[in-house]
């Protein structure tokens, strides 16, 4: 599932394709994807200007002119993908119509983006801008790694005390947003942590360590255009490149990557997910 650099790596592609734009025609291909779509949804966005496109953990949120916000989450497969735009020396032309092509949006300046999931386990909602906050997907959300209010004093206190591994509160949403299972596996490889110690008995120097991690491993990835494991594309349907400098995530087996360690890549399985370490350097 895309993760945070993944979801702004969309959104920055998306900028210049609909902020700013008006939806001339918006084309609803079926009733649902994970949940079913709003109620006259292509009416409530036709004829609309996007006002502002935002990221909120991993969530897309177009505010329209109408009062109104689109609320979209890729899923495990789903695409926000442009055509019929130049940006840069680029040109992309308007492709024939796929399968599993669910909600298209045809700008007013001859632009398209189209949403394609092939496992149907995106979504999408309307919602009042004013108050977005408090809609159920965003209201227990914490706050964001990239954000002023993600600081070192703030995961201090929400670790402290957490009989969890470090690895469930860092996947936590309600504890720190936009973090999922590769990103958090990197992290933790840099700050020489292992995945399976208790969160509150790690020292409150080694966590206040991490949010800077945090920091640079995301931004990193930004830089990158995120990971591309499986499904991912960014919005002019480009690979991200990130996936090439893990240390960790999907390296069982391999030399660990610290200076100076002698130890490999070790994969467990911690509540359903793969954490990928080194047993040797992380502590």
């Amino acid at each position: 599932m895309p993760e945070l650099p993944e979801v702004e790596t969309v959104r920055r592609g998306l900028i210049p394709v609909m902020e700013g734009k008006v939806i001339e025609q918006a084309d609803i291909n079926r009733p649902d994807l994970r949940w079913p779509f709003p109620p006259d949804m292509a009416a409530r966005l036709t004829g609309q200007r996007v006002e502002r496109l935002r990221r909120r953990s991993k969530y897309l949120l177009a505010d329209l002119g109408s009062g109104e916000s689109l609320l979209v989450h890729l899923g495990m497969s789903g695409r926000m993908l442009i055509s019929g735009v130049s940006l840069g020396d680029f040109h992309y032309d308007h492709p024939a119509p796929a399968k599993h092509d669910h909600v298209v949006l045809h700008m007013s300046d001859g632009g398209r983006v189209t949403f394609n999931d092939p496992r149907r386990f995106g979504a999408m909602d309307l919602l009042p801008t004013a108050g977005a906050e408090a809609h159920k997907l965003l209201a227990g959300l914490g706050p964001e790694p990239l954000g002023n209010a993600f600081d070192e004093d703030y995961l201090v206190a929400r670790l402290k005390g957490r009989n969890t591994p470090i690895k469930s509160a860092l996947l936590d949403q309600r504890i720190v947003s936009g973090l999922g299972n590769i990103y958090v596996c990197e992290v933790l490889h840099r700050v020489g942590i292992s995945p399976k110690r208790k969160a509150g008995r790690i020292s409150a120097p080694r966590v206040r360590a991490m949010v800077p991690v945090i920091r640079q491993v995301l931004e990193e990835a930004i830089a990158a255009g995120g990971s591309s494991l499986r499904d991912y594309r960014q919005a002019d349907g480009e690979l991200g490149y990130f996936q090439h400098t893990f240390r960790v995530y999907d390296q069982e087996g391999r030399p660990c990557r610290t200076d100076g360690c002698c130890g490999s890549i070790t994969r467990i399985v911690q509540s359903g997910r793969s954490s990928f370490y080194c047993a040797q350097c992380q502590r």
